[in-house]
């Protein structure tokens, strides 16, 4: 089956010291007109209790470019700023349908430097992408081809804190395609000290990337520190540290990549746990290396893929007990210390931690897809046993 997917194709690019300029203007611009269309709109709601919308923001860029005073909005493409409003328009839609918090202000030295441009700004013909304003094609790397005979529908440029500039191409990719059906589904349980354990009982090893460049990243820090703040030494000392940043999240998200698409590709249904990752760093001895885990961006990865190719993502409360309770018997125990790493059930079974809560993982997810059952903690039934244990996990005795 051929499911229409948009996909973003992502390449790096070498620009030339004026489409460098063009561009960093261009960021620069997209920022400014963002800021004052969400001055305005605040300042409207606080006097007047006024909603703007888009096209009201888009006719104040119109004079505003007539003013003497912002008259450089006109030397860059007007796409872009018409996009940023958009995307304002969007995150002020998100505000009110309370799935955000309220739009802030975008950051010279922190926000991402990015620009957005239609088809009617760019123009794509030969393997080459000319963007309005720019009389030279972008030098981009063509590390993997776009699908054959499609077109981009939107090209976005950024520029990375490491300095490395970007475009991702919009395209649809016929290519994908839902995966034949199986009988197939997993448990995952993830954790530090092995990243993923599997209902299998596969293990997957945490690769600790951070922590590989941490003597690194330190001494980057360390010389960042010293430079006097505003100098030409300190903006030096920065971009090696975002070079080292840079290398270590590029190494993590190929690992994820490799996980998740072998995940996806091997298996029909695929359970994992509904971790709030936001409250757990917040244990200060851990958040490093939880950060460093990235299960939120396994999680993503997982679902979208999963999507792509046909497969299900069933995502198990966060407060299931899959660790404190026995895969055979059902038996839920008191307490689990993060030290116990193997306990033997009052059944006589000895279970592994991790790969009994992915077997306890994998019952309950199952045990929603079959009869709708909850997957909060144990609950009573008739029978005694939790909802989850009324489907049996497919796994080998």
């Amino acid at each position: 089956m051929t499911t229409h997917v948009k996909r973003t194709f992502k390449y790096r690019f070498y620009p030339t010291d004026a489409q460098a300029a063009e561009l960093s203007r261009t960021f620069g611009c997209v920022r400014k007109v963002y800021n004052m269309a969400l001055a305005a709109r605040t300042q409207a709601w606080v006097t007047r209790q006024e909603r703007v919308n888009y096209n009201q923001t888009s006719a104040m860029l119109t004079a505003w470019k007539k003013t003497e005073e912002l008259a450089y909005l006109n030397e860059v493409s007007s796409v872009p700023l018409q996009q940023t409003l958009r995307h304002l328009q969007t995150a002020f839609a998100h505000f009110f349908g309370k799935r955000a918090k309220y739009p802030r202000f975008k950051s010279r030295k922190k926000s991402r430097r990015s620009a957005e441009y239609t088809t009617s700004a760019f123009r794509f013909r030969d393997g080459e992408l000319r963007l309005a304003k720019m009389s030279e094609p972008l030098r981009i790397v063509w590390s993997r081809p776009l699908p054959e005979g499609v077109s981009p529908s939107m090209s976005t440029v950024s520029q990375d804190a490491a300095g490395r500039w970007f475009v991702s191409l919009l395209c649809d990719d016929p290519g994908i395609r839902h995966l034949p059906a199986t009988d197939a589904a997993v448990g995952i349980d993830a954790g530090l000290e092995h990243l993923l354990t599997l209902s299998t009982g596969e293990k997957i090893t945490n690769p600790r990337h951070e922590r590989r460049d941490r003597a690194a990243l330190t001494r980057e820090q360390r010389r960042l520190a010293k430079k006097e703040k505003g100098s030409a030494n300190r903006a030096k000392a920065r971009l090696k540290v975002a070079k080292v940043h840079a290398r270590i999240a590029d190494r993590r998200r190929d690992t994820l990549h490799k996980i998740t698409t072998r995940l996806v590709r091997e298996n029909q249904t695929i359970v994992i746990e509904d971790l709030t990752v936001r409250n757990m760093v917040k244990n200060h001895r851990l958040a490093r290396s939880i950060s460093d885990a990235a299960w939120s961006e396994f999680r993503s990865m997982l679902e979208y893929k999963a999507v792509w190719y046909g497969r299900e993502v069933i995502a198990v409360d966060r407060w299931f007990p899959s660790s404190k309770l026995c895969s055979a018997c059902g038996t839920l125990r008191e307490a689990m210390p993060l030290n116990v790493r193997t306990w033997t059930c009052d059944c006589g079974i000895t279970h592994d931690r991790d790969v009994n809560a992915a077997h306890n993982l994998l019952a309950a997810g199952l045990a929603v897809t079959v009869c709708g059952a909850g997957v909060r903690p144990q609950r009573s039934t008739p029978d005694r046993q939790s909802a989850t244990k009324q489907k049996p996990s497919r796994r080998e005795p």
